[in-house]
């Protein structure tokens, strides 16, 4: 594991991570801004091989594209970068002082991740934090490797620790029957809800979401372009599905499951949120958004609420199927 004597420090409004960056990171961050700006030729420096490449035409992932089909790294917004696959989103949060990685795909998909990281002219070894959206193998399975390529810790909320430290899940998870298991991660430190992440001028809130798996989690943060600045979400898979055992209904097996899921549902609608990613791309249309097929805008400062409005919807539809299949009965 590489490590970058990354320091962690608990304050009353969070936890902050830190670290010496690499010359590279450095000089990366300064050539985001520039571009952000459209004024690379007063950086008095010039742009890398690997970052004039990722400015290249990028190609267009398909909506329906497979779990680890390549992707080509781009911006989504200001500091904020999209480096998972086609199919499954990671995004990369970046600063001269250390970046924070969101998510970590398939245990296939984690060398991606960091060749992404690298072709953008950032530094793996410049990741101070990684934090992910909910505790299933399409995206914590290439944690491990990425923790492996960076050195950072994986922070997670409480109801997720041991189900990365596993490298499985258990019975609470309502897919549990069907899942893959992942490789196991080595250095998780638990966070609390709403905890704050800061790396130098980054801060990011851990926004509890429970619902599609117990210890589901989404992210706020601000990034800006210039002047433009925008408040970022990146909310967590809000689907009822499970295995043919379990019964969201089922008060006696996991009591106030449901009516947790729905606080999240509420709490999602709730967030400011000008822009919306999703663990997995084709939820929040975001094809459709950014990249060289992009048709829409990519800025709705209605697309939380509408998300959680259809996850509402699939939630009552589940527990109406639910009532009217007799118990032990797969539901559909």
């Amino acid at each position: 594991m590489t490590s970058h004597s990354a320091v962690e420090s608990r304050r009353n409004d969070g936890i902050e991570l830190s670290g010496k960056p690499s010359s590279r990171s450095t000089l990366a961050g300064l050539l985001s801004c520039c571009v952000a700006l459209a004024a690379l030729t007063s950086c008095g420096t010039t742009l890398p091989a690997t970052t004039t490449a990722a400015n290249a035409t990028p190609k267009a992932c398909a909506a329906d594209a497979g779990w680890n089909d390549p992707a080509t790294p781009l911006r989504v917004h200001g500091n904020t970068w999209y480096v998972g696959t086609c199919g499954i989103s990671a995004l990369l949060v970046t600063s001269p002082e250390g970046h924070i990685l969101i998510d970590g795909a398939t245990p296939q998909a984690g060398g991606q991740i960091v060749d992404n990281i690298r072709t953008l002219g950032f530094e793996p070894e410049d990741v101070r934090a990684i934090v992910f959206s909910h505790e299933h193998f399409d995206h914590t399975g290439g944690l491990a490797d990425l923790q492996a390529a960076t050195g950072a810790p994986v922070l997670a909320r409480a109801p997720a620790v041991d189900t990365l430290k596993r490298g499985a899940s258990d019975r609470s998870d309502p897919q549990f029957l069907v899942l893959e298991s992942f490789p196991a991660v080595a250095d998780v430190r638990t966070i609390a809800d709403d905890e704050v992440v800061k790396v130098g001028p980054l801060a990011l809130r851990a926004v509890p979401t429970p619902g599609h798996t117990a210890g589901g989690t989404s992210w706020t943060w601000r990034s800006c372009e210039g002047d433009d600045c925008r408040q970022m979400v990146y909310a967590d898979s809000l689907t009822a599905i499970s295995d043919d055992v379990y019964r969201y209904s089922d008060e006696a097996a996991h009591p106030g499951y449901v009516a947790t899921f729905r606080d999240t549902l509420a709490r999602v609608a709730a967030l400011r949120c000008d822009i919306l990613v999703t663990p997995h791309p084709s939820a929040s249309r975001l094809w459709s958004r950014i990249g060289p097929a992009a048709s829409e805008p990519l800025a709705d400062t209605g697309a939380c609420r509408a998300y959680a409005q259809k996850a509402a919807e699939r939630l009552d539809k589940r527990l109406a199927d639910e009532a009217a299949a007799p118990a032990g009965k797969a539901t559909p």
